[in-house]
């Protein structure tokens, strides 16, 4: 089950995609960090830099464990 979490708009921010002003939210849901116009059905998603990183460099290993 996902916690709730908070939803913070990016003052200043322009959607990509319909171009609208202050329309941006970044929120986590999962350990995601993803952004979402509330305008349009634009959206993206970005994972923790260190995952994303240990993936790429780690391709062959299935799980890490860190005690």
């Amino acid at each position: 089950m996902t916690g709730k979490s908070k939803k913070r708009f990016i003052a200043g921010a322009t959607c990509p995609s319909c171009k609208q002003q202050d329309t941006l939210m970044l929120y986590f849901e999962n350990n995601v960090e993803k952004l979402a116009c509330v305008k349009c059905d634009y959206s993206e998603s970005q994972t923790d830099k260190e995952v994303a990183a240990a993936s790429k460099n780690d391709a062959g290993v299935i799980g890490v464990f860190k005690p």
